[in-house]
């Protein structure tokens, strides 16, 4: 026979384990890791901690752990990581994306876009949200559209002002093709490589010079690495908040717009960002040593018309136009 304190302790265990039974099991907090190529202090960055911050607040069971400066990998590989569930989000550009939903490569074309609103208007309006929608397809899920801004040519050979300028120039560009054939046939030596290896080409002198938006120019301190600067202007630079299917898949309608929303909120700082670095991104250049100057724009245009025929082959003639037509 039990002692009566044993029983009683017995009674205890008994009544704990009914109760626990019959109360809800509060959910665990799921902690996600978030890739991106740049900084903290990057647009990607700002744009990361806005995603965090919202959907934490909306839900305090969801956690972002941030895994910035290509911590995870290059964006190849950080996309095949979303796939296959080993990472859970991200944030990226359109240069990688193309290799696995080739249409988004029709924003990468060169002179499409007239300036930000006009490509923020395409982008969030029927085209780009048609767009979203062909990556679940692909084993992706896309949320929002981001942006980086204007991509711009810099070099440690000689200022660029005209077409002539840039002829002989090894500059590397993202793994796009929709980039390489408008650079070759400017007679640009384009030099497809991953991001995390640039800095340390641009500084032993294999490559002359890159290009990419300021966003990019000055969250990365370029002007340790190159001289001059042509504000070229020549590509838009869309970015995009992605997570694994693995992860969205499993949640519930009333996460899932909790996602959305944090995505939104996400685009808002990262577009704020572009919109005063567009501003202040030259001067912190020049204060920091750089040649900047601007470019024969029209001869530019009319130097890459060339390749069009081969965009419209690619995408189709009615949506390139229908974006350019875009007000």
């Amino acid at each position: 026979m039990w002692g009566s304190k044993r029983w009683a302790g017995w009674l205890g265990a008994a009544a704990l384990v009914g109760a626990t039974a019959a109360a809800p099991v509060m959910a665990a907090q799921t902690t996600l890791k978030m890739a991106y190529a740049l900084s903290e202090t990057s647009h990607y960055g700002v744009a990361a901690a806005a995603f965090a911050k919202s959907l934490e607040a909306s839900d305090p069971n969801f956690k972002i752990q941030q895994f910035p400066n290509s911590q995870l990998g290059g964006e190849r590989e950080v996309i095949e990581g979303l796939q296959l569930g080993t990472i859970d989000m991200a944030i990226v550009s359109t240069g990688a994306t193309l290799n696995f939903v080739p249409q988004t490569g029709v924003f990468d074309i060169p002179f499409l876009f007239r300036d930000l609103a006009h490509a923020r208007k395409v982008l969030d309006g029927p085209i780009g949200q048609k767009m979203l929608a062909q990556f679940p397809k692909r084993g992706l899920v896309a949320l929002a559209w981001g942006e980086q801004g204007f991509r711009h040519l810099t070099n440690n050979v000689r200022p660029v002002k005209e077409p002539a300028d840039i002829k002989g120039l090894k500059i590397r560009t993202t793994e796009n093709p929709i980039h390489i054939a408008a650079f070759r046939q400017l007679g640009v030596l384009a030099t497809p490589m991953a991001w995390p290896e640039v800095m340390t080409a641009l500084q032993q002198g294999t490559i002359d010079g890159q290009e990419n938006p300021l966003s990019v120019l000055v969250s990365v301190k370029i002007w340790q690495v190159q001289k001059y600067l042509s504000l070229t202007a020549h590509v838009y630079g869309p970015a995009l908040i992605l997570v694994s299917p693995s992860v969205y898949n499993g949640l519930s309608d009333a996460d899932k717009a909790k996602f959305k929303q944090a995505a939104k909120d996400a685009v808002v700082a990262m577009r704020a960002y572009v919109d005063k670095v567009e501003t202040d991104g030259v001067e912190i250049l020049k204060k920091n040593g750089m040649q900047v100057n601007t470019v024969d724009h029209a001869a530019f245009v009319k130097a890459v018309e060339p390749v069009y025929p081969q965009y419209y082959k690619q995408f189709g003639k009615d949506l390139v136009e229908s974006i350019r037509n875009t007000q």
